[in-house]
């Protein structure tokens, strides 16, 4: 008698079970979907604004940079994705100290994990992350770039006016 009831409750159980399922199958089978239609849909596809999809050095119309080429960023990286590349210059006037401009700043999207412990760490907010995502390529070495353009230089800050 004991093994016909535990039998009973095991199928009803099983049965609860199933119904519980189902019940979250029509549910979510009547929700609004958010799949993409990628990429049939480029034109209206949506990014959100704090994706991480490839680091860039904003330039502005003059091909200035605010990149200081302290190495902070590249001191910041986990992996090693940076490399700051520096040279130092001769003050124009006799007397001044040699400068530490920017020669290259190295970035490898292949080995970057997005952290945006790069981005965070920088003082003069040299770098951003942007939210493109097509990097797919047939070689890996097309994925180290260079961030500075060339012929690039260090964006002067405004002297206060008096």
């Amino acid at each position: 008698m004991k093994s016909i009831y535990t039998y009973i409750k095991s199928v009803l159980n099983g049965i609860k079970s199933l119904l519980t399922g189902m019940s979250v199958t029509i549910r979510e089978f009547f929700t609004k979907k958010v799949t993409e239609q990628y990429p049939e849909n480029r034109a209206t596809l949506y990014v959100p604004e704090r994706y991480r999809g490839v680091l860039v050095m904003p330039h502005d119309e003059n091909n200035e940079h605010a990149c200081t080429a302290c190495g902070i960023c590249e001191m910041n990286c986990p992996n090693g994705t940076i490399k700051v590349l520096s040279k130092m210059i001769e003050p124009e006037e006799p007397g001044g100290k040699p400068k530490k401009v920017l020669d290259k700043h190295l970035y490898d999207l292949g080995m970057c994990t997005f952290c945006n412990l790069c981005v965070i760490s920088c003082p003069s907010n040299a770098i951003i992350f942007e939210n493109s995502f097509e990097h797919s390529l047939y070689t890996r070495e097309k994925l180290k770039q260079q961030l500075n353009k060339e012929g690039s230089k260090l964006r002067e800050k405004k002297k206060p006016q008096a």
